[in-house]
């Protein structure tokens, strides 16, 4: 393990449902070291938080033991280390800190857990935790933020606090339609991603989702797709669905901050363009250690109930 450098000041760690992300950061926020595994908290045993994180971590601490330890994810779920209790909407930067949540390391120290944010909006619940860290991070006062994922979120923020959001499943549908259906049993690799566009175009026409799915396995069937379009045509479908979903749920909007990595953002990218919506795209790591930072900085955590 990597001794920590003379000129650290912080170790964030990213925990999330199946992989875990160690950083060891400046100051100013530069990371000069990292540490990452497929570690996440369905795969540690009971009682094996403390242990799992010194793994990652304990290096950078024996070389300076002062370093204070944040950490943000599924972490501070219920079947985490231990629960950090959601924080209500509407919700800005210091009422997440106001919810933070001790834990004890290995070795004796804390370790800060930062809380998810609920709410309740037209009769529909939903939360979400992690992804607050990153909208945080953004510095954004008004507007509307998208993080793309297994659950993508939608976050609108008024005055800088989180003042509601929305969860789309378009990874796990997308996931259990390409590897668990009839339709992912058509696709051919390696894929051709022009079905993207073509599912653009089908999640705009009429009948639906559902029927626009069935209409890949009907096309190949009728030689008027390729197979190696199937899935690329799926994550289209899915992807145009959720923005226009969003779009509805949120109204007309020249540009949305878009927090996801090249690939990912290129293909939401393609979508708001459709859609006739600029895509401002964010750096994800970079917007979860800025807000991780801004949120640590600005309240006292709770002890949380277990070690």
């Amino acid at each position: 393990m990597t001794d920590a450098m003379p000129d650290a000041s912080s170790i964030a760690v990213d925990w999330g449902t199946t992989r875990l992300r160690a950083y060891l950061i400046d100051a100013e926020g530069a990371i000069l070291d990292r540490h990452e595994g497929a570690d996440g908290i369905m795969s540690v045993p009971v009682g094996g938080f403390p242990a799992m994180l010194a793994r990652y971590i304990d290096g950078w601490l024996a070389a300076d033991p002062t370093l204070p330890v944040v950490m943000a994810g599924m972490v501070g779920s219920r079947n985490g280390w231990a629960e950090a209790p959601y924080a209500p909407c509407p919700a800005a930067a210091r009422d997440l800190a106001g919810r933070m949540i001790t834990v004890v390391r290995a070795d004796g120290g804390a370790a800060t857990i930062i809380p998810g944010v609920a709410g309740v909006f037209d009769g529909a619940g939903d939360v979400m935790r992690g992804e607050e860290t990153l909208v945080v991070g953004l510095d954004l006062e008004d507007g509307l933020a998208c993080l793309p994922g297994t659950h993508a979120k939608w976050v609108l923020l008024r005055g800088g606090r989180i003042e509601r959001f929305s969860t789309f499943m378009t990874g796990e549908i997308y996931a259990a339609l390409s590897e668990h259906t009839i339709l992912g049993r058509l696709a051919t690799e390696p894929a051709d991603t022009a079905g993207f566009a073509r599912g653009l175009h089908a999640s705009r026409s009429a009948g639906g989702p559902l029927h626009a799915a069935f209409a890949a396995r009907a096309n190949v069937l009728l030689e008027t797709m390729a197979p190696a379009m199937v899935k690329p045509y799926l994550s289209g479908l899915l992807v145009g669905g959720e923005v226009a979903g969003a779009l509805a749920l949120y109204g007309d909007l020249e540009a949305v901050h878009v927090v996801a990595t090249s690939g990912q953002a290129a293909l939401y990218s393609q979508a708001l363009a459709a859609a006739n919506v600029e895509a401002i795209i964010v750096d994800p790591e970079a917007a979860l250690l800025k807000g991780m930072a801004r949120i640590a900085s600005q309240g006292k955590p709770h002890m949380g109930s277990r070690s």
